[in-house]
């Protein structure tokens, strides 16, 4: 197995800091980091132009944006608590994360950062999983271990408990829903200790960030993005597995499912991913068949932070109250938004990013937008 990634970045100290102030300053996300990154062409010059976009978005005071002194200050403990702040496509950034479209501009990686370069497959399930569960969730992390796979999970309670431990030996990646030194749940921490002599940990959250209900969702797009494919044992319908397999499908991730029992609630959705075209998987073979042909292709990982500003199109008032007018609370495609209000993609997507960074609109998903 071919565990050489290439890189096509390595971001000098002065454009970290950049990277790190755009990121969390407020309104700005992963699409909306790449769509002003892409525009400007440095994450300086973006932040320059912030509270002007904002203003003419309708916000009524610009947001806050993220002081130099306090991205120095968070750069500075992470890297004491050995964290290295990463961008995609340096090394330690897991290549396949770096390929999804909200894919965190700057990711906190803890641990063996080579690790964090090999192929991965995810193991994720119920908290309050069976026996049954456990045994099967530690055979198939020990087998897809020991034929070179990275083990991906969200250090919970059950199910990825159990396929953490059976990988330490091999390699595991704990992707963290809070910062790299707030644990949870708190009584793994020994787990990530050990882990991190082989393995690694994830978060794009800053240190102190202690994880809330709605962090848990965008931490399991993580989970999927950096492997080949997320297999699934036991979850109960509406739990956040069947998330993180949602988002493994969106993101063109293979998904697999054990199937249990029809009498186990545990495993009623598993059984329906399944019914849905997920993968059955009784044993390692299964998932390592099904990756095997992906692993020989290459990796797209994106190019250098661009040096020279980029072109800009200026939108005009009218401009701008037509492709509000086709916006509402309904998701509607960027492209779609493009065709209906006859304008070029270059001020379609200015005025999207004036209205997010003015906290109006939400981006989703495969494109499409919709106000808030």
């Amino acid at each position: 197995m071919d565990n050489n990634q290439p890189t096509t970045i390595h971001l000098s100290d002065a454009q970290r800091i950049d990277w790190l102030r755009l990121i969390r300053s407020d309104n700005v996300g992963p699409r909306t980091f790449r769509s002003l990154v892409n525009h400007f062409g440095s994450a300086r010059a973006a932040l320059e132009r912030l509270p002007d976009l904002a203003r003419r978005g309708g916000a009524a005071r610009p947001g806050r944006i993220f002081g130099e002194d306090d991205a120095k200050r968070e750069l500075a403990a992470s890297r004491k608590f050995g964290v290295s702040l990463l961008a995609p496509g340096e090394a330690g950034y897991p290549p396949r994360l770096a390929g999804i479209d909200d894919a965190p501009p700057l990711l906190g990686v803890r641990g063996r950062l080579e690790a964090a370069m090999r192929p991965m497959i995810a193991i994720v399930g119920s908290r309050n999983a069976s026996g049954a569960g456990l045994k099967f969730a530690e055979r198939l992390a020990h087998d897809l271990g020991d034929a070179g796979f990275v083990i991906a999970s969200g250090l919970a309670r059950g199910i990825d408990q159990a396929a953490h431990r059976a990988s330490l030996g091999s390699g595991t990646l704990a992707v963290l829903a809070g910062g790299h030194d707030r644990i949870y749940p708190p009584e793994h921490e020994d787990l990530l200790y050990a882990l991190l002599e082989k393995g690694g940990a994830i978060s794009e959250m800053p240190m102190g960030h202690v994880p809330r209900a709605r962090d848990f969702p965008r931490r399991n797009r993580l989970i999927s993005g950096v492997s080949l494919g997320v297999v699934v044992i036991e979850a109960a319908h509406r739990s956040g597995s069947l998330i993180t397999a949602r988002i493994a499908a969106e993101q063109g991730r293979e998904v697999f499912a054990v199937p249990g029992s029809p009498l186990d609630p545990r495993a009623a959705g598993t059984n329906d991913l399944i019914k849905q075209g997920a993968a059955l998987v009784t044993e390692a073979a299964d998932v390592i068949n099904a990756v095997t042909p992906i692993l020989d292709r290459p990796v797209e990982l994106p190019g250098r932070e661009p040096e020279e500003i980029a072109s800009f199109d200026e939108p005009d008032h009218s401009d701008r109250a037509r492709i509000v007018a086709l916006l509402g609370p309904s998701p509607v495609g960027i492209d779609d938004l493009i065709r209906l209000s006859s304008a070029s993609p270059a001020i379609v997507r200015t005025v999207l990013l004036e209205l997010e960074l003015a906290g109006r609109l939400e981006r989703h998903g495969g494109g499409l937008v919709s106000m808030i």
